[in-house]
């Protein structure tokens, strides 16, 4: 088969990249089209085909590119030939692809991360609150649906996106939640022994019971309600990851009745050490699945998330942890105290239903059944 992998755009780490290394890793042989590459190393020479956009000031700039890309994609297989099948990874409007290019031969199967939420939901994207994105998302609505329905099959990473997918866009769409290395997390009974002397010293300093959380620290991941959640239930807090938040953060902890402390750009090994010690793991923004959830549980720890976004639908699977309503203070404690009271640590093989494995198998199911 000549297939064709499109994503919106290539980071060097998020979770919309790591559905991508899976989907390379089902379809092989196949390229992948993308507006910018800005992970060159990734992917081998030659497998990667940047469009037009990359070549222009509007390279990165994702807010301000929006409306451009609208234009590019639906000519962006322009020349190309020999294409049997169009397999997307969309956060964006990636699905717009090929739009009066393709053959009407050519099936088109659609993985959605979400339909753009600041195009359709700016509640829950402070981006789309913009005067210019508001005005701009009131044209692009019409044509955005328009386009997805070109689609030969949609595929939802949850059941909160495929709920979405049918409100904004009035299709219908199956669900295939999206790859973890759950197995690799797994394999290690004590990521403590796997850490570096300097990090051993410093996973030694933190206080002997903590809750986690662990994300970018950008303001939508709400960290602050970790440190809130910790100072409800009287333990320390530990915050990993790193990012433009930091500073406020910072300013929060500073007036914080718990000890606070930032573990910085953590490696892989130090986060699952961290997810293996943590009494909890504390999400609480609204996420369309929510990739480190799983990962915390695959380390056995208990989560405590958001009642509403996709990751409930994994702590559900977990038969431990808890949802909360993340603007109530009283429900925040009363979860989070029935999780620390039960002391109950998740299966961690109970995550592997998430592996990447997985994902590949159903991801060629669903491509193959409908070809």
């Amino acid at each position: 088969m000549h297939d064709v992998l499109v994503h919106d755009w290539i980071e060097t780490n998020g979770g919309a990249e790591k559905v991508l290394d899976s989907l390379v890793a089902a379809f092989p042989e196949a390229n992948v089209l993308t507006l910018w590459n800005d992970a060159p190393e990734r992917y081998p020479a030659g497998k990667v085909i940047e469009s037009p956009l990359a070549r222009t000031p509007l390279r990165g700039r994702k807010a301000l590119s929006v409306p451009f890309q609208a234009l590019a994609w639906p000519a962006a297989l322009m020349g190309r030939t020999h294409i049997d099948r169009v397999i997307v990874s969309s956060h964006l409007f990636a699905h717009h692809v090929g739009r009066n290019i393709l053959r009407a031969s050519v099936p088109k199967f659609v993985y959605v991360h979400t339909p753009a939420r600041y195009v359709w939901e700016p509640d829950l994207d402070k981006r789309g609150n913009h005067p210019l994105v508001r005005s701009a998302s009131a044209i692009l609505r019409p044509v955005d649906k328009a386009r997805a329905k070109r689609a030969t099959s949609l595929a939802a990473n949850s059941e909160f996106v495929r709920d979405r997918i049918g409100r904004c866009w009035d299709m219908n769409s199956t669900v295939i939640h999206p790859p973890v290395d759950t197995t690799r997390i797994r394999s290690v009974d004590n990521w403590n022994e796997r850490l570096t002397s300097s990090e051993r010293a410093e996973m030694d300093a933190l206080p002997g019971e903590f809750i986690l959380g662990a994300s970018r620290f950008v303001p939508y991941k709400r960290l602050d309600l970790v440190i809130a959640a910790g100072e409800l239930v009287d333990l320390p807090v530990v915050l990993a990851g790193s990012g433009p938040d930091l500073e406020r953060l910072t300013q929060i902890v500073s007036e914080a009745s718990v000890p606070v402390t930032f573990v910085s750009s953590p490696s892989d090994a130090m986060l699952f050490s961290l997810y293996q010690r943590a009494r909890a793991y504390v999400f609480p923004p609204v996420e369309d699945f929510g990739i480190m959830p799983v990962e915390a549980m695959a380390a056995g720890a208990p989560v405590l998330c958001n009642v509403l976004g996709g990751a409930g639908e994994s702590v559900g699977l977990a038969n431990v942890g808890e949802r909360a309503n993340f603007s109530d203070p009283a429900d925040i404690k009363f979860k989070l105290s029935k999780i620390l009271e039960s002391e109950k640590r998740v299966t961690p093989s109970l995550m592997d239903a998430f592996a990447p494995e997985h994902f590949q198998r159903k991801v060629k199911a669903w491509v193959d059944r409908l070809d």
